[in-house]
């Protein structure tokens, strides 16, 4: 796992407050734990700033708008550091967010119970 610290407090401020219309709606869900599992926007992780990450589980969850297009290169290497980190990465296009808000928690929920399961283990047999 990688180390979270130094924190950009100021950096990830101002991308929180830049937040796009698909992130603030996809946060109204992730806050306050609603999935069951803890979640912080903009996140310092390594060189990156993760959209919504669980430290817990090594899940960061990134929403892909148009600026993602132009640069399809930056989001392979950026994922395969994460990878290389421990990480596991969501992505989404801003337009499934907007549209198929369902689509997408379920597929959230999914990965948080496989993430709890392979930190948990094996059922035990005792």
């Amino acid at each position: 796992m990688p180390d979270f610290k130094p924190r950009h407090t100021q950096r990830a401020r101002q991308l929180r407050n830049a937040a796009t219309p698909a992130e603030r709606m996809l946060w109204r869900y992730l806050a306050r734990g609603q999935m069951g599992a803890k979640f912080s926007r903009q996140m310092p992780v390594g060189p990156y700033f993760a959209d919504f990450l669980c430290r817990e589980l090594g899940l960061v969850i990134e929403l892909d708008g148009f600026s993602h297009n132009a640069r399809p290169e930056y989001d392979l290497a950026r994922d395969r550091w994460m990878a290389e980190q421990g990480l596991r990465v969501l992505r989404f296009p801003n337009a499934a967010v907007l549209r198929e808000m369902e689509m997408v928690l379920a597929a959230v929920s999914a990965e948080i119970s496989v993430l709890r399961g392979a930190r948990d283990g094996p059922p035990r047999c005792d």
